[in-house]
């Protein structure tokens, strides 16, 4: 079993960066991720939108508008992306839609009215999927998450009020690592839990988080004013603090690691920071 312990340090960590260029063009964005073929997706819950890009920012292609029918979203507030799909977490509508990775819709998961009450889930803030193709769902409604496979069966719940120490109080996001560790921001902590739904740790932060990603083992989370990398292949989870050279003003929405390139989102575009030698 993993045990994190989590650690945030501000000693020498070798990643400055300094401002690049910005991609902008939303009206209030929501979350982003990237895959490996460089395309960029962008949850707009200001347009009710999700939007394709390449990372020279050219919008390949949108999607969306206020509604209920597919590609139809009310308040899209996170996405998750992997070579063949896209999984944006319609809020208001109480699913997950999935997509193909240009954007064609495929299937939507909905169980809000299921009779069993373990699968219902309401209001959800994240989704993610496991390298084993099982999809993780972050109900804010039951305060909770439900696992779910490939073809949208449910498997299990965790992290619901008979998880003890472990129970979310006040879950933000989540995303998963490679080796199948779930983080939970729960509000100024993180939770972890196996693939199984065993709690493995919970941390004090030390500041309310906004947004936790991972992309490749590199995890970035983001405050209202910093942002932290750590290694989750690491058994002993350490944080570092980013420096931006010359920082500006930035509204934090999510931050990522791509390619050592840091991307930050904020409500109305994404700025590209590279590394520094300062």
């Amino acid at each position: 079993m993993f045990c994190y312990i989590l650690f945030v340090t501000s000693i020498s960590f070798p990643q400055k960066f300094h401002y690049h260029k910005s991609i902008a063009g939303f009206n209030d964005a929501s979350a982003f991720y990237f895959v490996p073929n460089g395309f960029i997706y962008v949850t707009d819950k200001g347009n009710d939108e999700v939007i394709q890009l390449d990372t020279s920012g050219n919008v390949i292609k949108n999607i969306g508008g206020f509604g209920w029918n597919q590609s139809q979203f009310d308040e899209p507030v996170d996405v998750f992306a992997d070579p063949l799909s896209v999984y944006v977490t319609d809020k208001n509508n109480h699913r997950i839609q999935r997509f193909d990775r240009n954007l064609n819709f495929i299937s939507q998961l909905y169980t809000r009215e299921n009779d069993n009450p373990d699968e219902r889930f309401g209001y959800p803030l994240s989704c993610a999927v496991s390298n084993q193709g099982d999809l993780y769902v972050l109900d804010s409604e039951n305060k909770r998450i439900l696992k779910f496979d490939l073809f949208g069966n449910f498997k299990l719940q965790f992290g619901g009020i008979d998880a003890g120490n472990f129970a979310l109080n006040n879950p933000i996001s989540m995303s998963i690592s490679s080796n199948g560790i779930i983080f939970v921001s729960d509000q100024n902590s993180i939770i972890t839990f196996d693939q199984f739904g065993n709690g493995i740790s919970k941390s004090e932060f030390g500041e309310n988080i906004n947004s936790i990603e991972i992309i490749f083992d590199r995890m970035i989370i983001t405050t209202r004013n910093n942002i932290y990398y750590s290694n989750t292949t690491e058994g002993k989870l350490e944080f570092y603090k980013l420096t931006l050279i010359v920082p500006a003003e930035i509204n934090i929405v999510n931050a990522l690691l791509f390619n050592n390139k840091l991307y930050i989102l904020s409500p109305t575009e994404i700025l590209i920071y590279l590394p520094s030698s300062e």
